[in-house]
């Protein structure tokens, strides 16, 4: 008996093949995606708020772009590709919004308090160019 030893990872093409494979069968057979949309949209929007929040307290300020952030890791990455985010020009400030969740864009419901204590500002909606 053989077992399967090679780890699942985002590079591992065996699981990439997987992925891709289960989204185009979800997709393709007209599955409603909203659930997990939601979910990986909020799960998208919370890494990049405490990435955000945490390059903040290290450097005092807000970075200029999601490419500033240091000690990220590879799933970081894919939640940091399906924002759009802006920071004010003086960077103490920045909007941030959820642009793909799994097969399209999510419609979150975030509490208000969820914010609290942290640097967001709606200003960015109308001033934040599209991704």
């Amino acid at each position: 008996m053989t077992i399967y030893s090679k780890r699942l990872t985002p590079t591992n093409p065996t699981c990439l093949a997987f992925v891709c494979l289960a989204a185009t069968q979800l997709v393709g057979a007209g599955c409603d995606t909203h659930g997990i949309d939601a979910k990986f949209g909020d799960q998208h929007l919370k890494t990049t708020v405490a990435l955000v929040e945490l390059h903040r307290v290290r450097t005092g300020k807000y970075p200029r772009s999601l490419t500033e952030l240091k000690y990220t890791g590879d799933w970081d990455q894919i939640a940091l590709n399906n924002v759009r985010y802006c920071p004010s020009v003086d960077q103490k400030t920045y909007y941030v919004e959820v642009t793909h969740g799994w097969g399209g864009k999510p419609e979150l419901k975030i509490p208000p308090e969820f914010w609290t204590g942290t640097g967001f500002r709606a200003f960015g909606a109308k001033d934040c160019p599209a991704k």
